[in-house]
């Protein structure tokens, strides 16, 4: 039995979906979970930044990432888990490393997220953060995952 599952959310359908799957885990576990959701504040300043306002997309960045952590938490606390959130900020780097430091500080027991399943092309030209997450990890990954609608 898991007793400290951490899920990593973002806005996409993906992770909504992974999250109504990963909410009845948690609930079977009975497990105290984690949410995180990971910004990259440092998107923006790498060329073009002189025709934008760095620091508004900055601040809209930490503010749908609050309301991206404060959906998923209610849909937890709905169904009776026990859940914290936290916001992560990186400048630069990868999003899959920041999910796994974040892992083991606090510490995670497995961790629990979606994965589109990308194959050939999309998966060369769109990375996975899912996969950076499996091979990385020093605790169990569960994936769900999710079917793209064609």
């Amino acid at each position: 039995m898991y007793q400290r599952i951490l899920i990593p959310v973002d806005d996409s359908e993906t992770s909504r979906q992974a999250l109504h799957q990963a909410t009845r885990f948690c609930s079977d576990q009975h497990a105290r979970t984690r949410l995180v959701h990971v910004i990259d504040l440092a998107q923006f300043t790498w060329g073009g930044a002189e025709f934008v306002d760095v620091g508004e997309l900055q601040v809209n960045l930490r503010e749908t990432g609050r309301k991206v952590l404060a959906s998923a938490q209610e849909l937890l606390r709905e169904s009776r888990v026990e859940v914290e959130a936290a916001l992560i900020e990186i400048w630069g780097g990868s999003i899959s490393a920041a999910i796994i430091e974040d892992a083991g500080t606090w510490p995670a027991d497995i961790i629990a997220m979606g994965s589109h399943g990308w194959t050939g092309l999309d998966h060369l030209l769109m990375g996975s953060v899912a996969e950076g997450v499996v091979r990385h990890a020093p605790v169990p990954v569960l994936i769900f995952p999710i079917k793209r609608k064609k």
